[in-house]
């Protein structure tokens, strides 16, 4: 055994959110979520939508002697979906100096927690033997790109590399049996810095230790004719990530996406038809009501992330996991909402569910949380109280709901109400959110849902608490313009206005 030197490597840091491509499969057997940027995989999900495992993989180009391009940052990408609202991806990445072509079909295993990416290798000048490739792994396992391990290995003879941390592992294996591979410490000993100095893989280290780590795997082009396939799975432990990436191989590429697709376009038949077919907003519709989708949880029925990325993720590490791949209550009801409007009904009963299981002893949700109810942030906004009695209105109106079901939800919505009158109309939180002032958005939402509470408690056998909640309503709203509109300002004489409203 050579265990990689350089430890623990550089400081470990997420990637871009500029996303060109989110995925999953809508099969609940598959628990994993893919995200792509810059012609290759970024940040991949595994159990959970809030839990990112990896920090991207991607391919490295050499000659092995002079030549080094790295497809994210060398490379013009293009991508389009297989179908029309499904969330499988075509790329095709064409180096900048002209010599190659990459071409990637990317799907999740509807029935494993694996990814499969279907390369296809093309040399624009010279010969496959004039090129190796390489596969660049960077796991970042539990949300954390410290603390893991890495090594070379093989399930049940199949040369894979591996990489475990905190009851977490992974597994790269290759349709065509690695060449070599290493594992090494990233900035220091990894496969980047060996290729790139080097040109081909001289470092074989077999193991990197509790660190920053990567790992790197040589393709063996002219043995697979420049076709081969990857699979990049997880699991509890090494071995099960092992069994997953092997199964994954063994099943027909094609018929594993043609599942996955399938899966997707059944679900798109369930929306509304677009209003215009003809209008060229179709594909957009459908892709946009695909991505929303794929945003939910498989085991946390309802909890849908606000957004599958780590937002200034060059500039964030381990200690500093914010951002958008938490659930925010008030980007659930606005995803919900767009689900609810293109005619997907279920989904509007499993957020309200997951609101009951989610509120606070006294009535508010918080600011944002990971899928299991845990608060990141200690803020409170009231906005994200009140939206969600509205996003119950809005689901009873649109038939989302059964007859009875909408008021078992009663007591959710009568201590958010509660809530909302004890505490608002805004809150420490909501001063700091928007520099100590009284936000348009927040009043409007809070109005609004008191006055929906006021119709619920009517309507579910509390009449004497209506004319306390519209009457609350109707004192804030009485109130906007003291509260938000200023005249005789500086600001308003440079633009020659008497006044305006503030947000």
């Amino acid at each position: 055994m050579h265990g990689a030197p350089g430890w623990p490597g550089i400081p470990a840091r997420w990637t871009s959110s500029a996303k060109t491509g989110v995925g999953t499969a809508l099969d609940a057997g598959s628990r994993v979520w893919f995200t792509l940027s810059h012609g290759i995989f970024n940040e991949i999900y595994y159990p959970r939508v809030d839990q990112a495992c990896t920090r991207d993989l991607g391919l490295i180009v050499t000659d092995g002697q002079a030549y080094f391009s790295e497809e994210k940052r060398q490379t013009q990408s293009t991508v389009t979906t297989a179908a029309p609202g499904v969330p499988a991806y075509h790329l095709t990445n064409v180096s900048e100096d002209g010599r190659y072509r990459i071409e990637k079909e990317i799907v999740a295993d509807p029935s494993r927690d694996a990814v499969l990416q279907h390369t296809r290798f093309v040399p624009l000048q010279g010969d496959l033997a004039d090129y190796r490739l390489y596969a660049l792994l960077a796991p970042h396992l539990g949300n954390q790109g410290a603390g893991n391990t890495a090594w070379v290995g093989a399930h049940k003879g199949v040369p894979m590399l591996f990489a475990e941390r905190g009851g977490l592992a992974l597994a790269l294996a290759c349709s065509t049996p690695w060449l070599r591979g290493s594992a090494g410490y990233a900035g220091v000993s990894d496969g980047w810095q060996d290729l790139q100095q080097h040109r081909q893989l001289t470092w074989l280290y077999d193991r990197a230790e509790n660190g920053n780590v990567a790992l790197t795997g040589e393709i063996d082009l002219v043995a697979c004719g420049g076709v081969f396939t990857l699979a990049l799975a997880f699991g509890v432990n090494p071995a099960e990530a092992g069994h997953r990436a092997l199964s994954s191989l063994k099943q027909d590429f094609a018929t594993t996406a043609r599942h996955y697709v399938e899966e997707w376009q059944h679900w798109q038949r369930t929306l509304h038809p677009v209003p215009d077919p003809g209008s060229g907003t179709s594909d957009l519709y459908a892709l946009s009501a695909a991505v929303l989708r794929v945003h939910e949880d498989k085991n946390f029925a309802g909890a849908f992330i606000a957004s599958l990325s780590i937002p200034w993720g060059f500039a964030k590490g381990d200690h500093d996991m914010g951002g958008y791949h938490l659930v925010w209550p008030r980007d659930l009801v606005e995803a919900a909402g767009g689900l609810l409007a293109a005619g997907s009904l279920p989904e509007a009963a499993r957020v309200l569910q997951y609101f009951q299981a989610t509120q606070e002893a006294d009535g508010h949700w918080a600011q944002n949380m990971w899928i299991d109810s845990t608060p990141y942030w200690n803020g409170i906004q009231l906005d994200e109280t009140a939206l969600p009695i509205l996003f119950l209105h809005l689901a009873q109106r649109e038939g989302a709901l059964a007859g009875s079901d909408w008021r078992a939800l009663w007591p959710m919505v009568r201590r958010a109400a509660s809530y909302i009158v004890r505490n608002g109309p805004v809150t420490q939180e909501d001063r700091w959110e928007e520099d100590a002032g009284y936000t348009a958005f927040t009043l409007g939402a809070e109005i609004a849902a008191l006055l929906v509470a006021a119709d619920l408690a009517e309507l579910c056998g509390e009449p004497d608490l209506a004319p306390y909640l519209r009457e609350t309503a109707d004192a804030w709203n009485a109130a906007i313009e003291r509260w938000t509109y200023v005249s005789g300002t500086e600001l308003a004489r440079q633009v020659s206005v008497a006044g305006y409203y503030m947000r």
